[in-house]
């Protein structure tokens, strides 16, 4: 093997090399319809450009993003200015865009507008018609593929919330000619089990992988179910008339798992803090109608006979032991004044003044004699001293 040996990546970086070296490759603008839409975290947008001949990708980095004047669907025409280089790592070429300029409206985007509108205007989309999703739902039916990411996600999620919860899947088609009538058999077949909510859903894909979910037959299987339905289509930036429809939309089946079961530790622990208020409650209660209670109870005893005779006694000894205060009040102060009194009368008595070395004269017919001119010499009179009388007569007078 004389040639010369080279590596795969030399390879790529040759033809890298090659592509980028190209003047007509270097600035262009490819019109064609927009597939495979994919708006990354990071702020780059992945997607196909294609026609009736072939297919292109492309990406615009987060860079210039910002010089976009519109929301990219898929479906939508558009052209797109940039260069076109090789992805070394994949061996591939894209269009790196730098621009966008919209070019009309794809056939198949067309298409899904005018099934829009015309289920809109029969009143498929109604917030009337839309059915509450359980908030406890612990019986779940599942209508997309067997096999996937979406129904692994919807397995995983379930399971993590409440492994209590069952989840009972038809293994329905989600892409190609069949898938239609493969997802409304699955939503008839679980609409008449009696479960409490349907997810009805596949993981992302283009405008033509998630075709099957714009169909009307799907949407009339959607809006007939009497179990309420959660769409799960794509990612969150695939919008599908079947989302629409549905009672409620989640943006990815991820969400729709995470809508659709309830967390039973959350759960429990709401139960345990509504028992605790409930105690709290109930305590209060208990202890306002013991407060009430007793004091009915103080009331009633305060009416009864026996407490209203026992208070009557109580105020009926406590006024005759004011009314005996008062008595000897009256009887200490008039004590007082006889004494007063008394003392006076002393101090004017006859006796007193007897007892001081004075005399008492009456005349023989017991007259006071107050004056000289009251007895004549030879009258008989009697003088009253303090220890008795003295029977006297009169020599003679004489005035003072």
């Amino acid at each position: 093997m004389s040639s010369p040996r080279y590596s795969v990546g030399e390879i790529s970086r040759y033809i890298k090399n090659l592509v980028d070296g190209d003047f007509l490759l270097r600035s262009l603008w490819v019109e064609g319809e927009v597939s495979n839409l994919k708006y990354h975290p990071s702020g780059h947008i992945y997607l196909t450009l294609k026609d009736e001949k072939g297919t292109l990708k492309a990406v615009m980095f987060a860079g210039y993003r910002k010089n976009l004047r519109f929301a990219l669907q898929d479906g939508m025409r558009i052209i797109a200015g940039g260069s076109i280089s090789v992805y070394e790592q994949g061996s591939s070429y894209q269009l790196y865009i730098r621009a966008v300029e919209p070019a009309g409206i794809g056939q198949l985007y067309q298409e899904y507008e005018a099934r829009k509108k015309s289920l809109e205007e029969k009143g498929l989309f109604d917030v009337q018609y839309k059915k509450a999703i359980p908030r406890y739902a612990l019986r779940i039916g599942v209508v997309t593929a067997s096999t996937g990411a979406a129904i692994q996600d919807i397995v995983n999620i379930t399971h993590r919330r409440n492994p209590y919860a069952q989840l009972v899947l038809y293994p329905a088609l989600v892409q190609g000619e069949n898938a239609a009538p493969s997802i409304v058999k699955g939503i008839e077949t679980l609409d008449q089990m009696g479960l409490d909510v349907l997810i009805v859903g596949r993981g992302g894909g283009s405008l033509e992988d998630l075709w099957a979910f714009n169909e009307v037959s799907v949407a009339q299987a959607i809006f007939d179910a009497s179990t309420p339905v959660i769409s799960a289509v794509g990612h969150e930036t695939d919008t599908t008339i079947a989302d629409f429809v549905a009672d409620l939309r989640a943006p990815t089946p991820s969400a729709a798992a995470e809508i659709a079961c309830f967390d039973v530790r959350e759960y429990l622990k709401q139960c345990g803090r509504c028992r605790e208020e409930l105690g709290k409650r109930f305590t209060a209660r208990l202890e306002r109608d013991k407060l009430r209670i007793k004091a009915q109870n103080d009331r009633l005893l305060r009416y009864h006979p026996v407490n209203r005779i026992h208070t009557g006694r109580l105020r009926l000894a406590a006024l005759e032991e004011k009314a005996r205060m008062i008595m000897e009040r009256k009887l200490q102060a008039e004590k007082e004044r006889l004494a007063r009194s008394a003392a006076q009368l002393e101090s004017l008595s006859p006796l007193a003044r007897l007892s001081g070395g004075y005399v008492f004269a009456e005349d023989s017919e017991g007259r006071a004699l107050r004056s000289v001119g009251q007895v004549r010499a030879g009258d008989r009179i009697r003088l009253h001293v303090i220890d008795g009388r003295i029977r006297a007569e009169v020599k003679e007078t004489e005035n003072g």
